[in-house]
């Protein structure tokens, strides 16, 4: 028996709301993620959306982290395109192997129960 743990991630960031003094930089009014820097941009793996409530909503692979990330934001043929402002958290951890990133893909999305995921689906 193969035995799957999902790792912790490497890096998560929160939605933030504008607070303060008009001194503070503007965050996005649409999204509010700030911390797209911290995300590497030129490393492999997985990347997890999750809402207020930490349910799953889709579980993602990428060769390249951080532009993956940012084009669920733009590209309007994402699977997340009309639920980006229920987005409230993403998870993000490094597996440079792509039969592994494809591995935990579809580990995490069925044994979490992505909500927006629709491929790689068992549990329905």
């Amino acid at each position: 028996m193969i035995k799957i743990e999902i790792p912790n991630p490497d890096i998560v960031i929160t939605k933030k709301l504008q607070l303060g003094e008009k001194v503070e930089s503007v965050i996005s009014s649409v999204y509010g993620f700030t911390d797209y820097h911290r995300i590497p941009r030129d490393k492999g793996g997985m990347i997890l959306f999750f809402n207020k409530e930490e349910d799953l909503l889709f579980v993602g692979k990428a060769r390249k982290l951080r532009p993956r990330v940012k084009k669920h934001f733009e590209d309007t043929v994402s699977p997340m395109k009309n639920n980006r402002d229920e987005i409230y958290k993403i998870a993000v951890f490094t597996v440079e192997d792509p039969m592994e990133r494809e591995i935990y893909e579809t580990y995490i999305l069925n044994t979490l129960q992505s909500k927006y995921n629709i491929d790689k689906v068992f549990f329905k």
